[in-house]
């Protein structure tokens, strides 16, 4: 299936990140990670989601974690030091970030925002992120996510 390049592509291309798109026919209905790893061949534990998150004065914040697995709400807001955080409505989505739900990648968005991918992630090599669009998703190297979200890694899952 032939693709046209999203902005999370064109960041990792610019940036000379080699990485692996895989795609998929997308439906009317939201698919969950769980079904999206089956489809494209991954193991879910490789399958990450991004997830944007604001505090009361409407700063944003990235959290990169497994799509089997929740944010620990109190723990995400600890590692940004911020008091409360809360998930950004999903109406403001593409305006913040440019993508829409179930196509959100932490790669592109139209600002870089602290972003905090959770520590499971180190385990691997590669993991899977959105590529920008729904129906896209990538593999990439997980220290080069790392470095081109300037990202930090913390234990953010609810236990």
């Amino acid at each position: 299936m032939k693709h046209k390049k999203t902005n999370a592509m064109r960041m990792l291309d610019r940036a000379k990140i080699d990485y692996e798109v895989r795609t998929y026919e997308v439906g009317d209905g939201h698919m969950d990670g769980k079904a999206i790893a089956h489809i494209v061949g991954a193991n879910v534990e490789d399958v990450y989601k991004t997830l944007v998150l604001e505090n009361a004065n409407h700063d944003h914040f990235v959290f990169v974690i497994p799509v089997n697995e929740t944010l620990d709400l109190k723990e995400a807001a600890h590692v940004v030091n911020e008091k409360k955080l809360t998930l950004m409505p999903m109406e403001n989505l593409k305006q913040v970030t440019g993508y829409i739900r179930g196509g959100c990648s932490p790669v592109g968005m139209k600002h870089l925002f602290k972003t905090t991918i959770d520590q499971s992630a180190l385990d691997r090599e590669k993991i899977h992120v959105s590529g920008g669009q729904r129906g896209i998703q990538i593999v990439v190297n997980v220290n080069d996510l790392i470095d081109i979200t300037h990202a930090q890694t913390a234990n953010i899952l609810q236990k």
